[in-house]
C-alpha cells in the first residue's frame, strides 16, 4: 500500500538515499531541509528546522494539508560534533542534543495528534549504533543517540494499543557525506586531547569512507514501512560493526572497554 511519508534531513546521505528509495517505489514522500531549493525527483522537499518548534509545525501541517494524512514519520535530521568531553563547551553539547535529541522529540511532539486522530501511524529514528555503543571523542554524538534508544522504548510501550508504533534504525558506517560533515569542536584539535584525537578519528574516517553502501539503509527503511509490525531497533551495516554491539552484552564491561581501547589506539 503506498503511505504518506515525511523524511526529515533529506537533502543528503541516508535522509536523501530513503527519500529516493521510498518514492520509487510509490509512496508520496516529503523531504524536509532547512533551505529547500526544489524538489528532487518525485521526493516533495519542504522547509524544516527541527531546531525550531515553529518551523516544525508549519511542515507537518504543510503535508497534512497537501496530502491528508502522514502515515510514517522518518526522524533522519542529525549532526555530528566531535571533541573530548572536556574540549567542549556546554554550547556545542547543546547543539548536538538540540538537533539529534530535541529535534526528534518536537517531530514526534507534533505528528502524533495526527495519528491518533488517524488510528494509525509509525515512527522511525535513524539512530546509530554509536547510540548502542559509545565511541571516545564523539561522546556527545553517542550520548544523543543513546538518548534516542530510551526514547523509544519507552514511547512504543506508550502507544501501545493506539495504532501508532515506533522503531529506530542503528546504521553502522557508511559512505555518506557524514564525515566531509563532522564538527570539530572549537579546542578538538587544540586541547589535551588533540593528539589522541586525531589519531583516533582518523581511524573513524578510514572506516567511514569504506562504509557500506546506504542503499541497505534504504532498502530497510522500505521494509519497515510497509510490514505490519516492527520490533524494537534494526541494526544495519558491516556485520563486525554490529557484532560489536552482541560481544559487549556478552562480557564484561572492562573487556569490552579494553577492546575499544585496543580497537581505536588508545593508550
Amino acid at each position: 500500500m503506498s503511505k504518506i511519508v515525511l523524511v526529515t534531513g533529506a537533502s543528503s546521505g541516508l535522509g536523501q538515499a530513503i527519500a529516493e528509495r521510498l518514492a520509487a517505489q510509490g509512496h508520496t514522500v516529503f523531504g524536509t531541509t532547512r533551505l529547500p531549493k526544489g524538489d528532487v525527483g518525485k521526493v516533495r522537499m519542504i522547509a524544516l528546522d527541527v531546531t525550531d518548534d515553529f518551523s516544525v509545525t508549519r511542515a507537518i501541517n504543510q503535508v497534512i494539508a497537501a496530502a491528508g494524512r502522514i502515515d510514517v514519520l522518518i526522524n533522519n535530521a542529525g549532526v555530528g560534533i566531535c571533541g573530548a568531553v572536556e574540549d567542549t563547551g556546554l554550547d556545542e553539547v547543546r547543539r548536538q542534543m538540540e538537533t539529534n535529541f530535541f529535534g526528534t522529540v518536537r517531530t514526534i511532539h507534533a505528528v502524533i495528534p495526527h495519528m491518533r486522530a488517524q488510528g494509525a501511524g509509525r515512527i522511525i529514528n535513524v539512530s546509530s549504533l554509536a547510540g548502542l555503543v559509545s565511541l571516545p571523542f564523539q561522546a556527545y554524538y553517542s550520548a544523543s543517540k543513546f538518548a534516542l534508544e530510551a526514547l523509544n522504548e519507552a514511547l512504543r510501550m506508550e502507544l501501545s494499543g493506539t495504532g501508532i508504533d515506533s522503531t529506530n534504525i542503528n546504521p553502522g558506517d557508511f559512505r555518506t557525506g557524514f564525515t566531509a560533515a563532522r564538527v570539530f569542536t572549537r579546542q578538538a584539535l587544540s586541547g589535551p586531547n588533540a593528539t589522541q584525537l586525531t589519531t583516533t578519528v582518523g581511524m573513524y574516517e578510514r572506516d567511514e569512507n569504506k562504509g557500506a553502501d546506504p542503499a541497505l539503509v534504504a532498502e530497510l527503511a522500505a521494509r519497515l514501512v510497509v510490514q505490519r509490525k516492527v520490533s524494537v531497533r534494526y541494526s544495519v551495516g558491516r556485520f563486525d560493526q554490529r557484532l560489536m554491539v552482541l560481544v559487549k552484552r556478552a562480557i564484561p564491561a572492562w573487556v569490552f572497554e579494553r577492546m575499544m581501547k585496543v580497537v581505536y589506539a588508545i593508550k
